[in-house]
């Protein structure tokens, strides 16, 4: 039976549990699943099976049991719900239909699974997300769980076909069954896992020796996620090239590296339980729980989500039951005066310890400063400049929005030749009339329309971005919506800034080169957006300009400033 249709492009109905389910217009009722965030749940054999004793995605009972329980009705310890969820109508139609199978597959139509179906339910997303995740709803995986993920739940046993297809690092992609077998054939029967979704930097290598040293014959597995983790965290792509460059630093014939496609929900103590059994699956003996481990920092407000060792402290208190025996050690900071690594509540008298936070290391990236050796070694630092240079030579995008005759178009075009002026990307300008005759010329004027326009526009501006060259956009964009839309797709490509044209109503009607304000008025023109069709405020803005009282020259400057004061333009040429 499918997994849905939505309107467009074969939508993607996210699982909260891990992969994404996407929906497939066949005929022939399909349930297809993307392979895009993870592929922990579809296996070949159970012997394959990194979330055993699951043997599929939780039915109704089981989900409930875990939710309120952190167990499986039998009682076995299971922490996370993992569920397979999908829309209304399509709930519906699987259970019209009476067979009661649903196969699933990948997005190029490869069938990796069968589902047996056993429950179709509406679970309570609130109260999962307050007992599973704290209930704060900023929390990731509640953000997730109430902005990605459909309201009908459906569980069953799944038989695998075969795994979804990969086609990077292959050879680090290790099943638990294939990691099982390797260390069998080495001889390791003490494996110490560690848990990563960030590089590793000196004080993670160090944590990991720390584990060597509980025994001459302990291993290590570095086995840092590859899927879903973090809004804003490192790609894995730029991440496995870091702990590539990291694993001969080891003892030889001590450490191995591989790769797990597990979609992090950022949950704290129930994740790092949910880790331990995961890990325990690979084979590992042992695992290495620090400080705020599967943490996700704090909200806008600055309140933790999680204690700094809530997470520690849960698997530790659990330790007995999961059979494997958890490894707790203290932040690690560095001593310049030993030229050495202490646990921090270890430190000798006298010692000032030095560390830096991500908040920083991100900061001395997009500025180009100084990454002490000691904190990270060097050829890490690179790796990580390469796929996060300076704002200086990331690309950036500059939106504009505002009503017809608010100076969208003269101001734009004056900055394009500022720009080309004092810096050396390429430029790209979108105007929003020229979109409109271009990339948008089959869409309306519905406010459906409308907002695809404008994600059009901002989806070329993110591709622009991404490739490091500058845009400026220039449409009126007058929904909230697609400009938040846009704001979050250019964002996670380079500098985004919304430049809000505030002039006002009058003064654009009086500058009404077009006639159009004219006929809106005597109702000729409908649809005209600050007359029969609203305008949106934009809520958040780098900048807002007035261009009734700021000239063109004076608006240009203050863009061009705000854009050498973040760093995207140098100063100094600015002050030529």
């Amino acid at each position: 039976a499918v997994v849905s249709t939505q309107s467009t492009w074969e939508a993607v109905v996210s699982t909260q549990s891990t992969w994404e389910a996407v929906v497939s217009t066949q005929s022939t009722w399909e349930a297809v699943v993307s392979t895009q965030s993870t592929w922990e749940a579809v296996v070949s054999t159970q012997s394959t099976w990194g979330f055993s004793p699951l043997d599929g995605y939780l039915n109704k009972a089981q989900y409930d049991s875990v939710v309120s329980d952190m167990r499986l009705p039998n009682g076995t310890l299971w922490p996370v719900p993992v569920c397979l969820d999908i829309n209304e109508a399509k709930g519906k139609e699987i259970e019209a239909d009476g067979r009661g199978r649903v196969s699933l597959k990948d997005q190029e139509g490869n069938t990796l699974a069968v589902l047996s179906v056993a429950d179709i339910w509406s679970p309570d997303k609130s109260v999962e997300a307050d007992q599973c995740w704290g209930g704060d709803p900023e929390h990731p995986a509640i953000a997730f769980l109430n902005n990605n993920t459909e309201n009908v739940y459906i569980g069953g046993k799944l038989d695998g076909l075969q795994l979804p297809p990969s086609y990077d690092y292959q050879d680090l992609r290790k099943t638990p069954a294939q990691l099982r077998a390797l260390f069998a054939e080495k001889g390791w029967d003490k494996v110490a896992a560690f848990q990563t979704r960030n590089p590793m930097h000196r004080a993670h290598y160090e944590l990991t020796l720390l584990a060597l040293q509980e025994a001459e014959d302990m291993k290590i597995l570095v086995h840092p996620v590859v899927g879903m983790t973090k809004p804003g965290d490192i790609d894995h792509h730029t991440r496995v090239k870091c702990y590539k460059e990291i694993m001969p630093k080891y003892p030889e014939g001590r450490a191995e590296l591989s790769v797990f496609p597990l979609a992090m929900r950022m949950g704290g103590p129930r994740e790092a339980i949910w880790h331990a059994i995961i890990r325990k699956n690979h084979g590992a003996t042992h695992f290495i729980a620090g400080r705020d481990h599967a943490g996700p920092g704090s909200n806008s407000a600055g309140v933790d989500f999680y204690g700094p060792y809530d997470a520690r402290d849960a698997v530790k208190g659990v330790e007995d039951e999961l059979g494997i025996q958890i490894l707790s050690y203290e932040m690690q900071v560095y001593s310049e005066e030993h030229d050495r690594f202490y646990s921090v509540n270890e430190v000798p008298e006298g010692v000032s310890p030095k560390k830096l936070s991500g908040t920083e290391v991100r900061k001395r990236l997009a500025t180009g400063e100084d990454i002490p050796e000691w904190f990270s070694f060097g050829p890490v630092v690179n790796i990580l400049r390469k796929a996060n240079p300076p704002h200086s030579k990331k690309g950036f995008t500059i939106f504009f929005t505002g009503l017809s005759g608010s100076g969208k178009t003269t101001v734009a075009n004056a900055l394009q030749e500022k720009l080309m002026e004092i810096q050396d990307r390429a430029i790209t300008m979108l105007d929003g009339d020229i979109v409109r005759q271009l990339l948008s010329s089959g869409l309306g004027f519905s406010r459906d329309d409308r907002q695809l326009n404008i994600k059009r526009i901002g989806y070329v501006s993110s591709l622009i971005t991404k490739s490091g060259g500058a845009v400026i956009a220039a449409p009126i964009a007058p929904h909230e919506e697609a400009r938040a839309w846009v704001r979050e797709t250019v964002s996670q490509e380079g500098g985004f800034f919304l430049v809000h044209l505030q002039t006002p109503l009058e003064t654009c009607e009086e500058r009404d080169r077009k006639g159009l304000y004219k006929k809106a008025r005597e109702g000729i023109l409908k649809g005209m957006t600050g007359i029969d069709d609203p305008y949106e405020i934009p809520e958040v803005a780098e900048l807002r300009i007035d261009t009734a009282t700021s000239s063109i020259a004076q608006s240009v400057d203050t863009i061009v400033s705000y854009l050498a004061e973040n760093g995207y333009v140098e100063g100094e040429a600015v002050a030529r």
